[in-house]
């Protein structure tokens, strides 16, 4: 979610050029984005025209988004371990560590802050009679919570208890935190198995680790969809591939077909999806994980190659890679506009098409206005490319 690469330039294998990898920016918007139109279609109801709710449903699959973010993070942060060709993070843990909390934390400290005030200010209204919220309303922000729930979210554990603590406050930060802990198991756990055995191994030890709660320890860490650290796997595998001078993965990134695969594969994530009450959910996400470290093979391979693919052009378009700048502020402010607009409309007397169509046309724009300033505000001065900026300036 909030890796953002200031200087998407890396190296090919055959050559001393520089690869731009521009569209990296362009698919992290376009899942941001989706995240909000999804958490609009769980809000727009039932009560609508057949054609509506057939149409709409394009938008269930926003835990997709989700699986890209989290594969996007495994693939941004093995580019540099592939540069460095020495198989080990560019300088030592302690400065990794600090990159990767300066990169994450401060944004989401602020959304977290914001999110309470918020809270602190709708309650004041509420017993002020100033205007109604009703509790019982489920949306993806809560007014009420506990001074415990404020610990786990400032200790970022809160997506490790059961039932719905997770979504307490900001409903969206559980994934901050289950990327954050696995930002921990990458170095000391993953890099070691990918050093000695390879990505077969590293894929393998990933998804293990992640679904052995799932099916041995009765769903324990459940809410935390630990399996993720298998999709984050694939994500260092597709770097791999990609950009390895080993022969056997040379001749497997020219000789598959990569494109296909990534189709195949959503296809797949979207069946698996369709029905939750067959397949479990790391199923559909973890096909579209797969699908997602597909599609980066074959971006990748098209580019280093000079080909120019209808796919690349438009995820590097600027209106889609300028949103990708922002969109981890997107993700975690969104909530903040889409759940009191959907308790206003709620206190209104009007029709559910009305309050459908007042949803997605309010909360698209006024979302992207407000992320932006979050990100001008409390995002961009923590990036490295920011910082260093400041420090030429000065």
């Amino acid at each position: 979610m909030a890796e953002t690469l200031h200087n998407n330039n890396f190296p090919e294998n055959s050559s001393n050029q520089r690869l731009r990898l521009h569209y990296l920016d362009g698919l992290r918007g376009i899942a941001a984005l989706y995240v909000v139109f999804s958490h609009i279609w769980e809000l727009q109801g039932e009560n609508l025209p057949k054609l509506w709710l057939l149409v709409s449903r394009i938008f269930q699959y926003g835990s997709f988004s989700v699986s890209v973010f989290i594969v996007l993070s495994g693939y941004c942060l093995m580019l540099p371990v592939s540069r460095s060709q020495s198989g080990y993070i560019p300088g030592n843990l302690i400065d990794y560590f600090k990159r990767r909390a300066k990169r994450i934390l401060p944004p989401y400290y602020a959304a977290l802050g914001l999110s309470m005030l918020l809270a602190l200010i709708i309650t004041i209204g509420v017993n002020l009679h100033v205007f109604s919220w009703n509790d019982e309303l489920w949306g993806h922000f809560t007014r009420k919570f506990s001074l415990s729930d404020v610990l786990f979210h400032l200790l970022t554990i809160h997506n490790l208890f059961p039932g719905d603590r997770a979504y307490h406050i900001n409903g969206p930060m559980w994934s901050v935190a289950t990327e954050w802990q696995i930002y921990f198991l990458f170095p000391l756990i993953l890099l070691p198995v990918w050093r000695r055995w390879g990505i077969i191994a590293v894929i393998s030890v990933a998804f293990t680790l992640g679904l052995i709660p799932h099916y041995f320890l009765n769903g324990f860490l459940e809410s935390a969809c630990p399996w993720y650290l298998g999709l984050f796997a694939l994500g260092m595998s597709a770097v791999e591939i990609g950009f390895s001078h080993k022969h056997y993965l040379v001749k497997l990134k020219k000789s598959l077909p990569w494109g296909l695969f990534a189709i195949v594969s959503a296809l797949l994530a979207v069946l698996a999806e369709w029905d939750k009450q067959i397949l479990d959910s790391w199923v559909g996400e973890s096909f579209a994980g797969l699908a997602t470290a597909c599609l980066l093979i074959y971006c990748t391979k098209n580019i280093a190659n000079k080909i120019e693919v209808t796919i690349v052009q438009f995820l590097q378009t600027p209106a889609l890679t300028a949103l990708g700048a922002f969109s981890y502020s997107l993700y975690l402010t969104h909530v903040l506009v889409l759940t009191p607009l959907n308790q206003y409309l709620h206190s209104l007397t009007i029709s559910p098409i009305t309050n459908a169509l007042i949803l997605y046309i309010v909360t698209i724009p006024t979302t992207l206005l407000v992320a932006y300033g979050f990100y001008l505000t409390c995002e961009r001065p923590f990036m490295s490319g920011f910082l260093q900026k400041r420090k030429l300036v000065s």
